[in-house]
Parts: C-alpha cells; structure tokens; sequence
C-alpha cells in the first residue's frame, strides 16, 4: 500500500511539472493581447489606447469600455467625452435645479422611481434660435446632465449674448451658425420648414411658431421633411418612429442629426450608475401587497393571476394608451408596429 501511494504522488508531481512546462512554453497572454482580443459590443471592433480605457468608434461616435478591474466596471460602455469642455459651463446661462423626488405641489408621488442622484445646474437652451440674420460660432461643445445630446456654447455677432444651443452631430468648435429664412441649407443652421429642401434631415422642429423646438431632441434623433404644401400650410414630416405628422410651415427647424448618437449604446454597468442619475430601484408588482398593487399578494410566489397591468390597472404589454383627440388630425400615418428606430 505505501509503495502505491509513492507511485501516486510521483505520478501527480509528472503532471504538475508537465504542466509548468506546457505554460512556459506558450506566448504569455498580456494585458494588451486581453485588451485586443475583447471586442466592444455593438461596434465591431476594437482598439487599446494604453491607458484607462478601451477606446473605439460605434456609429459615429467614439465609445469607451472600461478595463474590468471591478465588478462594476466589467461589462461598462460610455460614449467618450473627451471633446467637450472640461470645465463649468457659462454661469449666465445655468439655472439652480431643485429636486422634488417625484412629487407634485401636495407631496405626493406622481412619477415613480426618482429620487437622489447628483446635484444639477440647469443650462438655459435656445431652442427657439430666433436670433436670425446674425452669425454665431461654435465655442465649445459641452456635456448637459439634464439631456443625453451635448450642447453648444454658440457666440454671436454684433454684441449679442451667448446662448447654448443642441449640438448637432458632426459640430466642432469653430463651426458658424445661423438662423432665419436666408440661412445657408448646411448643419446646425435653423430655418422655416418652407425654405428647407424635401428629404433634408432636421431635429429640434417646432409645433407653433415661435414656441421653441418641441420634437427630436434626444441623442441621435432626427426627422426627415417628406413633403410640403403646394398652396402653402403643412408640411409633412417623417419622425423616428415612423409616423407621419403634419406641421405648420412656418415653424422653425434645425438642419442634421442631433449629437451622442453613441447614447443608444451604453451600458451603465452597474445599478449605482443608474442612483447617480436620480433613478430608484422597481419593484415588481408580485412582491408588493394586494392594497399597493393589483399582482400583490398570494401565499407564496404567484404570477399574477392576469394580464400584466400597472398600479392602477392599466394594460401594460401593448395597450394603447394615446388619449389626445385633439391632434388626431395631424397624423397623416401612424408609426408601424417593431420598427427598429435607426437603420444602421
């Protein structure tokens, strides 16, 4: 039995060296072979900048992966900011925002799932862009907590003040803006949707005149003008989601798509990121109570026992809940149904 038990051990010692020398004689596999071979989701390839970060370019955008060197950071993805303004934004043109955790005048709850996350300035936006005839140059572009496009400090001849306007994509400091009926058909200039060329890419479009831009003005969002009025009127406008609206002619829009078309492709990584931004943690309607929610209750784990509905028993999994008669008539065509946003 003791002889046996040596040749075991002799036998696991062959291995382990055998083992040590399988190691030794392949390539080592380096920090940066990892880093090469980790490609980004939805980009299609990948770099390594040798410092902090994965960098590589998705849709137009330059995205960052963080090195995974904790749980958190594993997995994370970020559009890069390193092209806009480090510093404080313009104190003239920022508001202090009070957070209201959700609640109305009475204190209580009107939207779910808000509360803390990290103080804000508000930055006052020009979406109006009625400052016409007068060239404005890019300054900076700089990063807005309270939107997911970036913004751009615009300085404006002739004396005028500063405003900040949406970047639009492709913007650099330096570039020249304009607005008004006799502006050039070129990015970030603004004009009334009469004098802009059919199938021209346009964000930030007005519903009255003069009220200021009203739709596309998240990241990456643009609309397309499809057809305009032969007797003057509406013109018909084509938005992200594939419905059809009409808008008065005169109403004011900007050329191009709007910035940080990399937004769609985040991944925050981990839930903090999500309690920095002032979003709290969902709870499902099962774990709740009967008197809180219409799922709560049940000894035990229950599904449900219906269709999945809110709290306060609307229909959640495809129910319409549109309710504005009133602008019904301006739809020409409404959105189709699973229609992938952008067309990559």
């Amino acid at each position: 039995m003791a002889a046996t038990a040596i040749e075991m051990d002799a036998v696991r010692l062959a291995r382990a060296f055998a083992g040590v020398a399988r190691a030794a004689r392949r390539p080592a596999r380096t920090m940066m072979s990892r880093a090469m071979s980790r490609a980004v989701p939805g980009t299609g390839a990948t770099a390594w900048d040798g410092t902090r970060a994965y960098a590589t370019r998705a849709v137009g955008e330059t995205m960052k992966a963080y090195k995974p060197t904790s749980p958190g950071q594993r997995g994370r993805i970020t559009t890069s900011r390193s092209m806009l303004w480090r510093g404080r934004p313009l104190k003239r043109l920022t508001v202090g925002l009070r957070k209201r955790g959700g609640r109305n005048n009475a204190g209580r709850i009107t939207v779910w799932h808000k509360g803390g996350g990290h103080k804000r300035l508000y930055r006052v936006i020009d979406f109006k862009r009625d400052l016409t005839g007068v060239r404005g140059t890019i300054r900076r572009l700089e990063y807005d907590p309270n939107r997911s496009a970036h913004i751009a400090l615009v300085d404006y001849e002739g004396g005028n003040a500063s405003r900040y306007v949406l970047a639009p994509h492709g913007s650099t400091p330096g570039d020249a803006l304009e607005s008004g009926p006799e502006s050039d058909i070129k990015v970030g200039n603004a004009l009334p949707l009469k004098n802009i060329p059919l199938q021209t890419t346009i964000h930030n479009i007005e519903l009255v005149p003069g009220r200021g831009g009203q739709l596309c003005r998240s990241a990456g969002s643009a609309a397309t003008l499809v057809k305009k009025a032969d007797d003057g009127g509406y013109c018909v406008v084509r938005l992200p989601s594939g419905e059809q609206r009409l808008v008065l002619e005169n109403c004011m829009a900007t050329i191009g798509m709007l910035s940080n078309r990399g937004h769609q492709n985040r991944n925050i990584g981990k839930a903090g990121a999500n309690r920095w931004r002032g979003i709290r943690p969902t709870t499902r309607g099962v774990a709740m109570n009967p008197i809180d929610h219409p799922h709560g209750g049940g000894e035990g784990r229950t599904s449900g026992g219906r269709p999945s509905v809110t709290p306060w028993g609307v229909h959640t999994k495809g129910h319409r809940t549109r309710n504005n008669k009133r602008t019904d008539a301006f739809r020409v065509s409404r959105r189709p149904r699973n229609r992938k946003r952008y067309k990559d």
